[in-house]
């Protein structure tokens, strides 16, 4: 996310390396991690939270099926904890693959889960 853009710009720009996205189709990836109203505001004056939050509303706008995410639930609260779990289960059922890192003990295992824990394996 580049702090100096906006919400909606750093969608654009992002989506236009794979997928271009539609205005319409990045303000609904907007409202559907709850930034609704923030299309416009510059990333640097948003909260950690939100700002993770518009770095993961690029899994709502049409791209790869294999998402590989680095600790996606840094800095959500519990509802949008609980959004991304549905959102990675929905993923996964429809035929996408994910791979990501967590600490974060998932509530809602995806069809085909597979765990590699790390800490069983010491050097």
């Amino acid at each position: 996310i580049k702090d100096v853009l906006t919400a909606e710009e750093n969608l654009s720009w992002l989506s236009a390396l794979h997928h271009p996205a539609s205005r319409d189709a990045i303000w609904q990836a907007l409202a559907a991690v709850g930034l609704k109203g923030f299309e416009d505001v510059p990333c640097h004056t948003l909260s950690a939270g939100q700002q993770r939050r518009v770095a993961l509303a690029r899994l709502y706008l049409p791209g790869p099926p294999l998402w590989i995410l680095d600790e996606p639930f840094t800095a959500l609260d519990k509802q949008g904890v609980a959004q991304l779990e549905v959102h990675l289960a929905q993923h996964c059922e429809q035929g996408g693959l994910v791979v990501l890192t967590t600490h974060h003990t998932l509530a809602r295992m995806p069809a085909g889960y597979r765990e590699l824990d790390l800490g069983r394996w010491s050097l």
